[in-house]
Order: C-alpha cells, then sequence, then structure tokens
C-alpha cells in the first residue's frame, strides 16, 4: 500500500489543548509509513498559543483556531470540510498510531467497494489493554466498545466485518460521508460529545455500507483524555468520571441516535434490555448525580429532539 500514493489520505484531529497529547499525536501522523497525508488540527483550546506553536512546529499542518469551543461533531464537520482526501481518519488528539496504521487501514477499504468505514485494533497506551475493536449496538440499544477494558490476549486478531468505528480513531471513506450526509453535516451538530461516531456509523448501515476491522491497523488511545475528572483515565463505567454536564448529553443523545435510526418493529423486540439499561441508568442519576436530571430536560428543549 505504501507503494500506491495515488490513494490520497486526509487526516482530522481535533484538540482542546488538554495536557500535552497532541504533540505526541501529530508526532506519530507525521511518522505514518503512507507518504505525503494531509494534515489537519481543528484547535478548540481557545489558547492562541498552541495554535501558533503548532503552525510553527509543523508548518505544513492546516490549523483552524476556533474562537469557541465547537466540541467534536462540529469541529469534525469544519476538517473534512477543508480536506481532499479520498479517504479521511478522524483522530482525538489523545491518540498516538502505529506507523504502518493507515497503510494497514487503507487495505480494509479495498475488500470491497462498499466499505465505507474502517476500525483497527485500539489498544490502551500500556499496549496491552483494549479499548476497541470496533463499535457495536448493544441489545439496551448502548454503544458498545468491543473488548474494552479487556487485556489483549490475541482473541480479537481475525478481520472481519463490524458495525462501526470508535470515534477516537474513526477512518471513513469520503463516498460514504458524503453519502450520509444531513444537509451541510457529517455528523450532527447537535452532539456535542458521544454517540456520534454510533450515530455516523448506524447510518452508514442503513445505507448499505460497510465496517471492516483490520488487526494490523493499531493505535494507542488515552480512554478519556480529554474529558474525565477525579483520576478516571483508562477507567471502565466513563460516567463516574465526567461532569454532571457531560452526563447529562450522554444520556440525551442515546435517544436522539435512537430516535434518528431505530426501526420501530425492531426496537419493540428489544423493549426488555432497553429498559433495564435505562432503569439502570436513571437510577444511577437519581441517587448518585440528580443535578444531571436538570440538565437532561435542558438539553432535550433546546436540542429539539
Amino acid at each position: 500500500m505504501k507503494d500506491n500514493p495515488d490513494i490520497s489520505v486526509s487526516i482530522v484531529i481535533v484538540t482542546s489543548g488538554s495536557r500535552d497529547y497532541l504533540r505526541y499525536c501529530l508526532d506519530s501522523v507525521k511518522t505514518q509509513s503512507y507518504p505525503d497525508c494531509e494534515i489537519i488540527v481543528i484547535d478548540n483550546s481557545l489558547n492562541p498559543s498552541l495554535s501558533d506553536n503548532i503552525r510553527s512546529s509543523y508548518p505544513s499542518i492546516k490549523v483552524c483556531s476556533n474562537q469557541q469551543n465547537l466540541y467534536y461533531g462540529i469541529s469534525q464537520n469544519l476538517g473534512i470540510g477543508m480536506s481532499c482526501g479520498e479517504f479521511i481518519l478522524c483522530l482525538n488528539d489523545d491518540v498516538v498510531l502505529d506507523e504502518n496504521f493507515i497503510c494497514q487501514g487503507l487495505k480494509g477499504f479495498l475488500i470491497k467497494d462498499n466499505v465505507g468505514m474502517v476500525s483497527g485494533k485500539i489498544l490502551r497506551p500500556d499496549g496491552l489493554t483494549l479499548d476497541s475493536t470496533g463499535l457495536f449496538l448493544s441489545l439496551g440499544y448502548s454503544a458498545r466498545e468491543r473488548g474494552y477494558g479487556k487485556i489483549d490476549t490475541g482473541r480479537f486478531e481475525k478481520p472481519g466485518f463490524i458495525f462501526g468505528v470508535s470515534g477516537s480513531v474513526a477512518f471513513y471513506r469520503r463516498k460514504m460521508l458524503e453519502d450520509i450526509k444531513e444537509g451541510q453535516n457529517y455528523f450532527d451538530p447537535r452532539f456535542c460529545m458521544f454517540y456520534e461516531d454510533l450515530d455516523v456509523s448506524w447510518r452508514a448501515n442503513r445505507r448499505g455500507w460497510k465496517t471492516y476491522y483490520a488487526p494490523l491497523a493499531k493505535a494507542f488511545h488515552v480512554r478519556g483524555g480529554s474529558l474525565r475528572q477525579g483520576g478516571g483515565l483508562d477507567k471502565s463505567f466513563a460516567r463516574r468520571y465526567i461532569s454532571d454536564e457531560l452526563h447529562g448529553e450522554l444520556i440525551k443523545n442515546r435517544y436522539l441516535t435512537i430516535l434518528k435510526n431505530a426501526n420501530p418493529f425492531i426496537l419493540f423486540l428489544h423493549i426488555i434490555p432497553i429498559l433495564l439499561y435505562d432503569l439502570c441508568a436513571w437510577g444511577y442519576v437519581l441517587i448518585f448525580r440528580p443535578k444531571v436530571v436538570k440538565i437532561f430536560f435542558n438539553k432535550i428543549k433546546f436540542s429539539k429532539i
């Protein structure tokens, strides 16, 4: 694949400037074995010096510095709109790529013309713990990362078709993104954070696009690197470590994703696991995070669900 530079690739990285993640992410992108990728950084840090430092240290990189935090979905829309590649790799800034990630990921797209997304094997920084080997829709209609938090024992070494890709390291075919576009938006702008990857994957599935898992395309992700509080990096049960505001966003976006994409008949068949999921989710909120209830209903009102 590295001998076929005619396939153009764009990389879009959204950053909030948290800690020092971006530098490691950019270094891993710049040392890819696949040549001449277009690199775009969407800077939501509100820190002018960050964009200046990127331009000075990486002069070939395009930087868009926002005057307010546009969060993930809208920022990716900006980056994809600026890009030229036939294939687009969307990254969180707390991701580091193996040097052959793009070469191996592109091979997945060559399996079939209707492969619109490719997921690699995403590990935690220790290289031993899995973060995601593909995104799936659970029986309770929530987002499920296969292998999440488990030790990598070689169980997920077989390539094959899956449901979707994790938003932290999401490799897309531009033709697919154009096909599922909603108005001018690839990502639903109502999703500030969470479930935007499941929404895109679900929409793509409904349009007949496939997702391929390429385990030789490896990446390393600090789970929750830009969001979690109280030492919650790489921990399970993410909602314990996010703010009340983001917790409300998490709940709202699950419902919005279901309303947009679910087949009513199939939804009815899953009503018991869905209700069990909601009972647990709302039970936790009412007991431990009651402020989230008000935040959730305010978000519904302004999101036009």
